[in-house]
């Protein structure tokens, strides 16, 4: 298959349930894992991006679609694993202790698994040493850090302070995000 135009279609409707039927038929159409994900679901999710930067896409369709590209690499994953096609990297991503907002994060996510990235999501409200065990245990190229509200903000420069203390810090790439103000 190497026309992934109702793919992306159902990626934008955010119909998750067609977007793994689609993803399922190619597969079964011979269509091979990368091509799949890089002509269909990331190509989709491009256009997703564009759209959310146009003011033509808000949040919620954001969310849909990528939860819809979240359900296809699930049925694409195990394929991928036998192609031989790495992921891009791995990512552990969570919210700083003290804040339990997590649209931003989880919208973050999904997107990077959509990408092709193992993302380790260790959810809200996280502790920094539980950033530093997940650092121990998943060894990750990525270390996304989330606060929305001000008043958690220092929330990552401790995070960031632990995996120094942990010496791990040299060894990630540290990306911090939210929406303070």
């Amino acid at each position: 298959m190497s026309d992934y135009s109702n793919l992306i279609q159902a990626i934008l409707e955010g119909n998750y349930v067609k977007c793994v039927e689609l993803t399922n038929e190619a597969l079964d159409e011979g269509a091979s894992p990368q091509d799949i994900v890089s002509s269909g679901l990331q190509a989709g999710m491009l256009i997703v991006g564009d759209k959310f930067s146009a003011g033509d896409f808000f949040i919620p369709d954001m969310l849909l679609a990528a939860r819809a590209v979240t359900r296809a690499m699930e049925a694409i994953r195990p394929r991928l694993s036998d192609s031989g096609m790495p992921a891009l990297g791995r990512v552990v991503i969570g919210t700083v202790s003290g804040d339990i907002h997590d649209i931003g994060k989880s919208l973050v996510a999904m997107f990077l698994r959509g990408a092709g990235f193992e993302v380790f999501d260790l959810g809200t409200d996280v502790p920094s040493d539980t950033f530093v065990t997940a650092v121990k245990e998943h060894d990750p190229d990525i270390v996304g850090i989330s606060a929305l509200v001000t008043t958690t903000m220092p929330g990552m420069q401790h995070v960031i302070a632990a995996l120094d203390s942990a010496a791990l810090l040299s060894q990630v790439k540290v990306i911090v995000g939210g929406a303070p103000g």
